[in-house]
């Protein structure tokens, strides 16, 4: 049997548990219900920075934010001098191509792969005037309307997409995607990368899928006993721009509605790739992977998107359907292991033969091998929080007003009651707060005095409310021109 092809696909924002199979009680994702059938759902796979450009730096590196250098959104470090999991598949013969999002710097880097088609959401201030996406808008008489609909890449309003259905970009990632594969070498293995923007906002679904999600009960969200307002929360958590209150509860089903009708489309377009594979009778001989950067806490604690370390910000979808002469990994498994994105580069290799470079720092998830904590975190001077995460526990810490909370994740996933300072588990907080001190590195270690946190003060204390979002969450607008033909408005309808 020849060498397994890769498909390795990505979503922004989307949350661990977002998946029909794995229990959640409103999403709609047929596709990946299919291929956990298939395959394996690891079920506590975490972003140790769970934010864009540190969690892709892990994902195609394979190691940790000590190594590839970033956990506070650098949005102009370029990528590491280390071997990424594209560079690595094309050294050992295979054809490496991705469409989507990078969010490397410089945007043109292609870091390894043969060829990127990029969708970088609007970010035009470092230098590319127009990604392949909004290119793609100018052929087609569309030019500058990508954000017509008037969302926002941080906000959570909902607006229907406003271009016909083909011109989405969850549908110009799969048709791309496509491509490269119909275009394959058929004397090479493909490693193919789709990375899809959504469900992270702008909150723009297309009307079809927002109707799917009209009539199903939506869950609402949770709240534990240390998050009933800001009042209570640590300063890091009171100083994001986004919080409780934010939204009426109306508008916040909306946004759920929406976020899920986003999520919906990207499983259901996934088909169309696997569909290709199968009539180009490659599907039993190909790896399908599906993670995500992060997720997204969406209203949770009164809590929006990600950066904090709480389940629905830092828990990650992974799962994985090996090529069909692979029983010996299994089928319909849900595998409780600890893993991390660093994983992923490590296990997809081990499949494929692929020799692991010595610098990666993940385990492959094939072996027996297993971790037994996460050490994870975000952020430096500004709002750091870290956190370590073992086999049932997990030890939040926000160093800004010292402040520690201690979860029990089996008994309390939805991390409702905090226990620090209870005296039945203080040898467990004991533990580990000596793993997260063991771990820190950097400025961490102002933090400890004598092997104790002691943290920094609190920088604002009995603050209650952010300093107003003046930016409206990053909101972009028509695009008239910009090194390129203007925008002709109104466009063919």
């Amino acid at each position: 049997m020849a060498r397994p092809n890769v498909l390795l696909i990505c979503a922004d924002h989307w949350f661990g548990d977002l998946i029909g199979a794995l229990g959640h009680p409103a999403i709609l994702t047929p596709t990946l219900d299919h291929i956990i059938g298939n395959g394996i759902a690891y079920t506590n796979a975490y972003a140790p920075t769970p934010t864009c450009i540190p969690a892709r730096r892990e994902l195609m590196t394979g190691t940790h934010a000590r190594t590839h250098g970033d956990r506070v959104f650098n949005e102009t470090l370029p990528m590491p001098n280390l071997p990424t999991m594209a560079q690595t598949f094309r050294d050992n013969g295979y054809q490496a191509y991705g469409v989507g999002k990078l969010h490397v710097y410089p945007q043109r880097d292609r870091i390894g792969f043969d060829d990127v088609l990029l969708l970088e959401e609007g970010r035009h201030q470092f230098g590319m005037a127009k990604d392949d996406y909004e290119l793609f808008l100018q052929d087609e008489g569309y030019a500058g309307q990508e954000y017509g609909h008037g969302a926002s890449n941080n906000d959570y309003m909902v607006s229907p997409w406003h271009l016909p259905e083909y011109l989405h970009q969850t549908n110009w990632t799969v048709r791309e995607m496509s491509k490269f594969i119909a275009r394959r070498d058929p004397r090479k293995p493909g490693f193919w990368y789709m990375s899809f923007s959504p469900p992270h906002p702008p909150i723009a679904p297309l009307s079809a899928y927002l109707d799917m999600y009209r009539d199903i009960e939506i869950d609402e969200p949770y709240y534990g006993d240390w998050s009933g307002g800001p009042s209570d929360w640590p300063y890091a958590l009171r100083a994001r721009p986004v919080g409780r209150d934010t939204y009426s509860p109306d508008a916040l089903k909306r946004a759920r509605q929406g976020f899920y009708a986003q999520a919906t489309h990207i499983d259901h377009q996934i088909r169309l790739v696997i569909g290709l594979l199968r009539e180009e009778n490659l599907l039993d001989n190909t790896v399908i992977a599906f993670t995500s950067d992060h997720g997204d806490m969406l209203g949770n604690h009164g809590l929006f998107a990600k950066s904090v370390m709480y389940e629905n910000s830092a828990k990650i979808p992974m799962v994985l359907m090996p090529p069909a002469e692979r029983d010996d990994l299994g089928r319909n498994v849900h595998d409780d292991r600890l893993a991390v994105q660093a994983d992923v580069f490590p296990t997809l290799a081990d499949i494929c033969d692929v020799p692991i470079p010595d610098t990666v720092e993940g385990l492959s998830l094939v072996g027996d091998e297993k971790r037994e904590y996460i050490f994870g975190g975000h952020g430096e001077e500004d709002r750091p929080t870290r956190m370590i995460r073992d086999t049932r526990y997990k030890l939040v810490y926000y160093p800004e007003g010292n402040v520690t909370q201690l979860f029990d994740l089996h008994d309390d996933p939805r991390e409702t009651r905090d226990l620090s300072g209870d005296p039945e588990h203080v040898n467990i907080e004991a533990r580990l707060t000596d793993l997260l001190i063991e771990n820190m590195y950097g400025g961490d270690v102002e933090w400890v005095d004598d092997g104790k946190l002691v943290g920094t003060p609190d920088p604002n204390p009995g603050s209650t409310h952010p300093a107003p979002n003046k930016s409206f969450g990053n909101q972009r607008g028509y695009r008239f021109g910009h090194s390129g033909p203007a925008t002709n408005m109104p466009s063919r309808m």
